[in-house]
């Protein structure tokens, strides 16, 4: 067996752990600066939202030689406002300007095809209107809220509440972090970004899910024993999945980081960043979600049930008793042992004052 399946195999025995559980709250005060940084990004630069969502412009242009940066200049100067240019892997450029009209287009159409020395015919325009727009971020918006409540419905029904709180509260801390990280990047969001969102919604959703399933079944019957506290159990649930999380995180990021960094980045294939970043910041932030936020939040909403609160201190006020009994033992047990024997005399031993005569005891001297 590998060294990270013998791994797995302790944590899921019990053998090793380690304590999520009672150490939330640095991952609760991570999660926090992590947001904020988010919710700032996307309040100082705001999301590049795309055509799709606030309506404008696409030109296709046949095989260039102008460059991207030339592209953009040439763009700005049509339109008077600022455009995203991504280069084909046909040799064409795609131009992108949001907020323009259709009257508009045609002018800015024939300045671009002057400026980069081709006819305006082998130009395609592909225009959306603001309505259309509209109606598109109105739908993305209604879609993610129906799945927010799905979700939280199914699992209160499925566990209890309290894990559909927690779920919820994870699902937001995802959102809220690859939003942010969109706006603090700039890449464009366009109707690939909000599939990629829900993908990674569902991906976190399913690891949460399976540590919460394990925790259902630990905590069968819990309030009958006095060895374990609820978060005890919820953190041995956590190590017991935590191989299985890495392992399907791990093997999940590596396809969505070669479509990110070598298809987006290196070969230039921008339409794949929409999906690919949303992808990518997002299983990372569910996996993260799962097992530092989600699980945790579960055991400090049922805790402080007066049940869990009874458990808590009756398994407390065992393990005290255990220590001082074991205390003592060893204070006993220290005190039993024998003082060390004095060494023992090396040597003739003293013979006695008055010395024997013919080795039959009779003492010396003169007879009468």
């Amino acid at each position: 067996m590998s060294k990270l399946g013998n791994l797995g195999a302790r944590l899921h025995r019990g053998e090793i752990s380690y304590d999520f559980v009672g150490k939330r709250k640095i991952w609760y005060g991570i999660s926090i600066l992590i947001t904020i940084t988010a919710i700032v990004g996307l309040a100082v630069r705001g999301l590049n939202m795309g055509i799709d969502f606030q309506g404008g412009a696409v030109f296709t242009t046949p095989k260039t030689s102008v460059s991207v940066s030339q592209a953009e200049t040439y763009a700005k100067e049509a339109a008077g406002h600022d455009a995203v240019v991504q280069k084909l892997g046909s040799g064409g450029l795609r131009i992108q300007i949001a907020g323009m009209d259709t009257a508009k287009s045609d002018a800015t159409k024939a300045k671009l095809a002057k400026d980069m020395n081709m006819s305006t015919e082998s130009i395609a325009a592909d225009l959306v209107g603001p309505s259309w727009g509209d109606q598109i971020a109105n739908k993305a918006w209604e879609g993610l809220a129906i799945f927010m409540v799905l979700v939280v419905i199914y699992l209160a029904i499925a566990f209890e509440w309290r894990m559909a709180v927690a779920a919820l509260v994870a699902l937001i801390h995802d959102i809220t972090i690859t939003t942010g990280i969109y706006a603090l990047v700039g890449f464009e969001v366009t109707p690939g970004t909000v599939i990629g969102l829900l993908t990674i919604l569902g991906y976190s959703l399913y690891d949460t899910v399976v540590v919460f399933d394990s925790l259902k079944e630990q905590t069968k019957d819990i309030t009958k024993q006095t060895r374990f506290t609820y978060s005890d159990i919820a953190n041995r649930s956590i190590n017991g999945t935590l191989v299985r999380s890495i392992n399907t995180t791990v093997v999940a990021l590596l396809p969505v980081a070669g479509l990110l960094f070598i298809g987006g980045g290196f070969l230039g294939a921008g339409t794949l960043n929409d999906i690919s970043l949303s992808l990518f910041v997002g299983l990372a932030a569910g996996a993260y979600s799962s097992i530092f936020i989600a699980t945790p939040l579960v055991a400090d909403l049922k805790e402080a049930e007066p049940q869990m609160k009874a458990l808590k201190k009756r398994v407390l006020a065992k393990r005290a008793q255990a220590a001082a009994e074991e205390e003592l033992a060893e204070t006993r047990a220290g005190a039993d042992e024998p003082e060390d024997a004095a060494a023992a005399v090396v040597g003739p031993r003293n013979q006695p004052a008055s010395r024997t005569r013919g080795g039959r005891g009779r003492p010396s001297g003169k007879r009468r």
